[in-house]
């Protein structure tokens, strides 16, 4: 394995329509993950009012602390009266097995990848092939 492959990777945030927040996330959340990415959602759901996706495609592993960390996200979004919703949340997927077997399925809200993807390239001024204008390829940041 590569050095640094292990670790969860976070990508964005990026700006949908409307002012939301879509976050996605990649790699093992497991308790290694929590070490490296809680600071940085705290950050984002310390917010007033912030709307907040968090996009799970990518993620290939999770456990209890992976879990605990978007439980968390979505008490402290609840908190200050933003909302914070689940994508990539696909049947037989780990996040949604995990989900349906502590009982928390309902807990959190879920939207459809496609809804966030066309959001997201809208407010990006994205052209008709999905990619911002002028732009080679997608325009993530990579936060370590």
């Amino acid at each position: 394995m590569e050095e640094g492959q292990y670790y969860p990777r976070l990508d964005g945030p990026r700006r949908a329509a409307g002012g939301t927040t879509v976050l996605e996330l990649r790699g093992d959340l497991d308790i290694l993950a929590v070490s490296v990415l809680s600071d940085r959602l705290d950050e984002l759901t310390g917010a007033q009012g912030v709307d907040l996706v968090i996009d799970l495609r990518a993620v290939t592993f999770i456990d209890c602390a992976g879990l605990s960390l978007l439980s968390r996200a979505r008490h402290r979004t609840r908190q200050r009266g933003g909302r914070l919703r689940l994508t990539g949340v696909v049947a037989g997927g780990s996040v949604a097995r995990l989900l349906r077997m502590t009982g928390l399925r309902g807990d959190f809200e879920t939207v459809p990848e496609e809804a966030v993807s066309e959001d997201a390239h809208a407010a990006d001024g994205a052209d008709r092939d999905g990619l911002p204008a002028g732009a080679a390829e997608a325009g993530d940041i990579a936060v370590a």
